[in-house]
Order: structure tokens, then sequence, then C-alpha cells
């Protein structure tokens, strides 16, 4: 049977990757999940550039059976959850009583991201009323600074997104891209982490790339990790 999650330490805590690019924190029974990026398709649209409009459902759908299978009961997102501040009111019926569902069942908790305007749209009253849960711009959980774009300095354990971070690696002639979570580590019980995006039309960047070892700094080391068919394999990345 191939394996839904693997799970590995961290900064003194449990976690499980999932096959999904969750993340599962099994102490806080939290799911954390990075860049949803909701409502990107229609996005492009009105600028006539048509991608299929079921990105919101697709990302949704793998938002629940994620829920489902790690048993969940709080979910953490962490900014960037729609692509433009105007998304919540683009959301199809289908898509809008999907993401209702999740609201209510769970402790759900929004942390805003540069893509969640402050000013309208998914910040403002009306949006947040649409979207349900609660809306924070970082937290402390249990010692674990929750945000969305890793903050350079930052000497407290910390979970953020935003980078879309993809391993590029060359395995007998062939180019491979995966999303994969980048770890730094700068002690037993201190390190950051950033999570790979969640959402269905989420590009990503090389987890090797200088804007994202600059946002580890300080570090010891940094690792990306990406869940395979077996096994959660790990690939340095950088040493000083």
């Amino acid at each position: 049977m191939v394996p839904l999650s693997f799970a590995f330490p961290f900064c003194g805590e449990e976690f499980r990757l999932t096959r999904s690019n969750a993340l599962f924190w099994p102490r806080e029974n939290a799911l954390l999940v990075a860049d949803l990026h909701l409502e990107k398709a229609s996005f492009f649209a009105q600028a006539g550039q048509l991608l299929p409009p079921y990105d919101s459902r697709e990302t949704l759908e793998r938002l629940a059976a994620a829920v489902k299978e790690t048993g969940a009961r709080r979910v953490y997102t962490l900014g960037d959850n729609f692509h433009d501040a105007d998304g919540p009111a683009r959301l199809e019926g289908h898509a809008a009583g999907m993401l209702d569902a999740l609201t209510r069942a769970l402790d759900f908790v929004w942390i805003t991201g540069n893509h969640d305007a402050k000013d309208s749209g998914a910040q403002d009253e009306k949006g947040r009323a649409a979207c349900g849960g609660t809306f924070v711009e970082e937290l402390e959980l249990a010692g674990m600074v929750l945000r969305h774009e890793a903050k350079k300095g930052e000497s407290r354990p910390e979970l953020s997104g935003h980078f879309h971070p993809r391993l590029q690696v060359k395995v007998h002639h062939r180019h491979i891209r995966r999303p994969c979570a980048v770890v730094s580590e700068n002690g037993a019980d201190s390190g950051r982490m950033i999570l790979p995006a969640f959402g269905s039309l989420t590009g990503g960047m090389n987890a090797a790339d200088p804007a994202i070892l600059k946002a580890l700094q300080p570090a010891r080391r940094i690792d990306a990790m990406v869940p395979t068919e077996r096994k959660l394999a790990r690939f340095p990345i950088w040493r000083p």
C-alpha cells in the first residue's frame, strides 16, 4: 500500500508531509497548506487568457481529502489564499459550497499573504464573511510562528509559504521538477520550513534559488524534502 504521508521531526515536534503537499501537525491535530491561489483561472480569464475554470474546485477537493486522510480538526492556510482580492466574489456555486462546508466543520484560520489585499475583496468584511473562518496576518502556535513569507533573521521556529519551492534534479538524463518543502536547521530545536504550494494552478521556484536561501538565513544547513512513492526523500541544497 502506498503511504499517504511521511513523518519527520522538526523543532522537537513530529510532522507529516502528505503526498498532496499539505503538512500535518499531529499534536495540534492541524493541517497546514500554503498558497491555494483560489480563482487563479478566473483572474486570467478576465484578461483573455483562458484556463480550465475548475482550479478552485480541484484545490478544495484535495484539501477536503487531506483533512479526511489526516483526521485534522484545524486548518491553517499560510497566505495567498485567493489569487487576487476579488477572488471570493468569483467562486462558482459548487466551490463556494465546498469552502463553506470546510470552514463550518473545522477550526479554519486564514493567514493572509501578499495576494490577499488588505483593502478589498478577500480582506473586507463582505469577503471575509463569504470565506468563513478567522483571518490573521500571522500567529504563534505552540512556539511555532506561522506566517506567509519567511522572515530573514527569524530565530523562532517558523512555518511559511510564498515561494512555491520545487526541487529540480537530473535523473538518467531527465530533468525532474517536483514540489517540495524547504527546511533549514539552526540547532536541535530551531529551524524554519517553507511549504510547497497547494493550489492546482501554482507554478514554482527552484528550491535552491538565492531568494529562498537568503530568506532562511541564518542556517547551518538547508534541505529540500520531497514525498516519493515510498519514502520522504531529503536532498541537501545549501551548506555553509
